[in-house]
């Protein structure tokens, strides 16, 4: 296991702190490679780089079999148009260099709006938003690469996310954080529709799996997600019910969000997002869990295990 070096770029983040612990399964030499990395593993090598910097993140890869982009930039569109695409640029040019394997941690904002009721790996690219333009110029940066066969790479996708030590989650800085407070839960647009989340440790399980699977690469995947997605009210309700707290909350329509945006800030973001919120947001995972035979966690479990994290509970 010693000379199987795996690195994450964009350690630190909700993402990043969680596969770096599933990676022990496969290796025990990681790398942590942030502005100001910290340890999550005893033996965890800490890099301190900018992403920004080509000659920066060549060192950073040097001698890295598997390589992760997990970083996690501002929920801010300007920045995301700014710094993305260099990002991913360095990381390409970097591990076509060191011919190391690139795992690259995604979303589903380059879905057609149509889609997103029933989102399979061969949804269309067709994105409505800023930030879903981005992700689709991202996605085709890696996947060009690919067909030429410059690069062997993978893109995992996930669902919006949820779960213990993600407090930067839809789930937790709108719902439980609130709670927490006496204050009302929100929920964008209709509480009426159902929206699939993916559970974190499941993410991270199935991004070290899929990097340490050779037959994985040079193809999307999307990451294990239950089935049949509770409804915004469900998922308030079951919240609300394991917190022993009254099911109080507020749809907020996207006038709402801008006002919101002040005192919440992921919220300033989310009225161009505000179409995966007034339909059913259903991410199907068929494909991976077949593949490695594995069942995601319900969401009355994750509910209940994100709700158990230190984080989320009430200081008396």
């Amino acid at each position: 296991m010693g000379n199987n070096l795996q690195t994450i770029l964009g350690a630190g983040g909700t993402i990043g702190n969680h596969l770096a612990r599933e990676l022990l399964e496969y290796t025990d030499n990681i790398r942590l490679v942030s502005r100001k990395p910290v340890r999550v593993n005893p033996n965890d090598e800490l890099f301190p780089a900018d992403l920004l910097n080509i000659e920066k993140v060549r060192e950073a890869v040097k001698g890295s079999t598997v390589v992760y982009l997990t970083a996690g930039l501002p929920y801010n569109s300007k920045v995301w148009r700014k710094n993305w695409p260099e990002i991913v640029k360095n990381v390409i040019n970097a591990c076509e260099e060191t011919e190391a394997k690139l795992v690259f941690f995604d979303n589903v904002y380059m879905y057609s709006k149509e889609s997103i009721p029933n989102m399979t790996e061969d949804a269309p690219i067709a994105p409505v938003s800023k930030k879903g333009l981005v992700r689709a110029e991202l996605a085709k940066l890696i996947l060009d690469r690919v067909e030429k066969g410059k690069l062997t790479a993978l893109i995992a996708r996930c669902a919006d996310y949820y779960g213990p030590n993600s407090l930067n989650s839809m789930i937790t800085q709108t719902v439980i954080k609130p709670l927490k407070e006496g204050k009302k839960a929100n929920w964008l647009a209709s509480a009426d529709y159902k929206h699939s989340f993916t559970f974190v440790p499941d993410a991270a399980k199935a991004t070290a799996l899929l990097g340490n699977t050779d037959d994985a690469y040079n193809q999307v995947w999307h990451l294990p997600t239950a089935e049949n997605p509770l409804t915004g009210r469900e998922w308030i309700t079951t919240i609300t019910a394991e917190m022993q707290v009254e099911p109080k909350f507020r749809e907020v329509p996207k006038f709402l969000a801008h006002l919101l945006g002040l005192i919440i800030p992921v919220m300033k973001e989310m009225p161009e997002m505000m179409y995966q919120y007034d339909r059913d947001y259903i991410f199907k995972s068929t494909k991976f869990e077949k593949r490695f035979d594995f069942t995601p966690t319900p969401y009355l479990e994750g509910i209940r295990k994100t709700l158990a994290a230190p984080e989320n509970q009430v200081k008396s």
